[in-house]
C-alpha cells in the first residue's frame, strides 16, 4: 500500500498543481515515507516543489517536547533554511503572517483515530486559516490505526477546545483526509481543499485492522509508542484527567494504569462481575509498576495492563477501549467511594472546567462514574444513540 505523500512524491501528475506555488508542510515526527525519510526532506529534495515554511503541530515537527502542554519555538531548518512556524507554542492558530509564508500547505500528519488527539484539531485551526487567506489545503492521507469503530459520547455544544475540535465521538473511525471533509462540511468552510488519498488502505483487514503492519511504527507523539497504545488511547486518554498513572513515566504509556493505593485485584474482580461484556476483545492482566516520571513518580503502583497484540485473545470490533476504562472508574467508585479520582488542574490551558469533562467533551461520563444509582445500561443509553448517529454522518465523507 501507499501513503499519501508517498503517491506525491511518486507521480509528477498530482504534484502539476503546485508548479509555481509556493508550498509548506504541516507535519511532525510521524511523517515520514515507507524508508523512513522524514516528510519535509523528501519534499525538499524534489526539484518542482518550493518549500517556503514548515509547520509543526503539539510535541513538534521532528520531535521534542515529552508531556502536554509544553509548547514548542519557531526557529529556522538547519538543513533547509526555511522558517519552521510552531502551531502549538505562542500560538495555537497560525497568524496571518505565517499564511503569508506560503499559497499550499500540505498536512502530512499521523493521526490515532481519537478526538482529543490535537491534530485533528490544528487541521479545523488551518483549513478555518485558509479561508480567512484564501490558501489551499492538502491533507496527505494517512492510516488511521485504530480503525473503523466507533465509541464514546459525542462532544456538546459548548464543550469545544483544543482537545475536542468538534461533534464527534472520542473514537471517530476516519482518516485525517476524511476529516478534513466533515469539517468543511460542518462548518460551512470554502476552501480550495484535496485529499491526496492512500492506494491499497483496509482498514477492517487482519491483522492491522487500520495499521498496515508491515510498516514501521514511528511514535507520532512521544507516548504514541506502538499499534496497542493506538488502539487502547480512546479509552486510557480519559486517564490523563485523574489521579491515576497512564503509565507516563513508564515503557508502556497509555497501556496500563494504576496507582499506589487501589487494589487492581479487587478492581478486576468488579469490572468482570459488573460488565463482562465491555471487556471482550482484549485480555487484561494485574501488574505493578514505578513510574520514573509524572503521577506517582517512584512510586510502586498496583494497576492494570491491556493487551491487545495477541491475535488470540484481540478481536478488533469486540474491543471497547472507551467503556472498558469507563468500567474501571465505576469499580474504583464502588470499591472507594471517596476516592479522589478526579483530577483538578489546568488541561490543555482551560482552567474553570474538569479535564475529565473537557476529554469527554461534557459532564456525563463523570456524572455516571460518582452516580452510585447509575448503571451499565445507563451508559449505554446515552453512549449508542450518539454512536449510531456518528455512523450515519460519517458515511458521505468516507473515501476507503
Amino acid at each position: 500500500m501507499k501513503f499519501g505523500i508517498e503517491r506525491l512524491l511518486q507521480d509528477p501528475a498530482l504534484r502539476a498543481p503546485l508548479a509555481g506555488q509556493r508550498v509548506a508542510l504541516l507535519a511532525h515526527p510521524a511523517s515520514v515515507t515507507r524508508d523512513l525519510t522524514h516528510s519535509l526532506d523528501a519534499l525538499a529534495a524534489l526539484p518542482d516543489v518550493q518549500l517556503t515554511a514548515a509547520f509543526g503541530p503539539q510535541h513538534g515537527l521532528r520531535g521534542d517536547k515529552q508531556d502536554n502542554m509544553v509548547e514548542s519555538p519557531d526557529y529556522l531548518d538547519p538543513r533547509l533554511g526555511i522558517p519552521v512556524f510552531s502551531l502549538y507554542g505562542e500560538v495555537r492558530r497560525p497568524t496571518p503572517a505565517m499564511m503569508d509564508s506560503f499559497d499550499v500547505l500540505l498536512v502530512d500528519l499521523q493521526d490515532l483515530g481519537c478526538r482529543i488527539y490535537t491534530f485533528i484539531t490544528t487541521l479545523r485551526y488551518v483549513l478555518e486559516a485558509a479561508v480567512q487567506h484564501g490558501k489551499s489545503v492538502w491533507v496527505l492521507d494517512r492510516p488511521n490505526p485504530a480503525g473503523r469503530p466507533v465509541e464514546g459520547l459525542t462532544l456538546r455544544e459548548g464543550w469545544e477546545s483544543f482537545v475536542g475540535a468538534g461533534p464527534m465521538p472520542m473514537r471517530h473511525g476516519m482518516t485525517m483526509g476524511e476529516l478534513g471533509h466533515w469539517f468543511i462540511a460542518t462548518l460551512g468552510l470554502r476552501v480550495d481543499y484535496r485529499v491526496i488519498a492512500m492506494e491499497g488502505w483496509q482498514p477492517d483487514a487482519a491483522p492491522g485492522f487500520g495499521w498496515p503492519t508491515e510498516r514501521s511504527w514511528v511514535n507520532p507523539s512521544p507516548n504514541a509508542a506502538n499499534l496497542s497504545m493506538a488502539r487502547a488511547y480512546a479509552g486510557t486518554v480519559m486517564l490523563e484527567g485523574t489521579t491515576l498513572s497512564e503509565g507516563r513515566g513508564t515503557t508502556r504509556p497509555l497501556e496500563l494504569f494504576g496507582a499506589p493505593d487501589i487494589d487492581a485485584h479487587r478492581l478486576l474482580h468488579d469490572m468482570q462481575r459488573m460488565a463482562p461484556q465491555w471487556l471482550q476483545g482484549c485480555a487484561l492482566r494485574e501488574c505493578f509498576f514505578e513510574p520514573t516520571f509524572h503521577k506517582h513518580k517512584g512510586q510502586l503502583c498496583s494497576g492494570v495492563q491491556i493487551h491487545v497484540e495477541d491475535a488470540s485473545h484481540y478481536d478488533h470490533q469486540a474491543f471497547k477501549p472507551w467503556r472498558l476504562q469507563a468500567l474501571a472508574f465505576k469499580a474504583l467508585r464502588l470499591q472507594a467511594p471517596a476516592y479522589p479520582l478526579w483530577r483538578d488542574f489546568a488541561y490543555e490551558y482551560e482552567h474553570d472546567r474538569l479535564a475529565i469533562d473537557l476529554i469527554n467533551g461534557g459532564p456525563a461520563l463523570r456524572e455516571w462514574v460518582d452516580d452510585a444509582k447509575a448503571t451499565v445500561a445507563d451508559l449505554n443509553a446515552i453512549a449508542e444513540p450518539d454512536e449510531a448517529a456518528w455512523m450515519e454522518n460519517r458515511k458521505p465523507f468516507l473515501l476507503y
